[in-house]
């Protein structure tokens, strides 16, 4: 059975540096990104349907995230596929971080703190990936690359504490069961 890959892969208008896909996002945080509209009213943000203008690849990134950590291989098809990789590789280093916690506000300021550090982009001699991932072309396209991480990564981060801590206080154990399975075989 092959990976889920992601859908996001027809889409031709999207600035691409290196070779990820800079997708549109539903954001409150600042970065590059294009933001898109907002959840339409009554439906949650855990909830939203694939089809919905407002669905974007951190969704994605969610929903698959639990598919695709089985896999050991992955056929990459597109730079959309490329910001998949590294989002399912950025949520199971945030779940690795929810482990060690003890109480939501924990998680919360472990994970904000994870999602802020300095962190390798493609290209740089530390990056997991560099095999897979082009360097951007210039210093100008690297940090515009820098920022739109950090901007998937502060949201992927919020929008997972909002999945693992849906039910309370205490993570989902469904969740944390994933913590110890590494995607690829691979971590950022």
């Amino acid at each position: 059975m092959p990976a889920y890959h992601s859908i996001f892969l027809q889409d031709q208008d999207v600035r691409i540096i290196g070779n990820i896909a800079l997708l549109p996002l539903r954001t409150r945080t600042r970065g590059p990104a294009y933001v898109l509209p907002a959840a339409p009213s009554g439906t949650s943000d855990l909830d939203i349907d694939p089809d919905s203008e407002s669905y974007d690849a951190l969704d994605e990134v969610l929903s698959l995230f639990r598919a695709n950590t089985f896999f050991r291989n992955f056929e990459i098809k597109g730079p959309a596929d490329r910001l998949l990789i590294y989002g399912i590789l950025f949520v199971s280093e945030c779940l690795g971080k929810i482990g060690k916690a003890t109480g939501s506000r924990e998680a919360e300021k472990a994970l904000m703190n994870t999602a802020l550090d300095q962190f390798a982009i493609p290209g740089d001699a530390s990056f997991p990936l560099n095999q897979a991932f082009e360097a951007p072309r210039d210093s100008q396209d690297a940090e515009i690359l820098r920022q739109y991480l950090s901007q998937v990564r502060q949201e992927l981060a919020m929008r997972l504490l909002a999945r693992v801590y849906a039910g309370g206080n205490a993570p989902s154990k469904w969740w944390l069961s994933f913590t110890k399975r590494k995607f690829m075989g691979k971590s950022l």
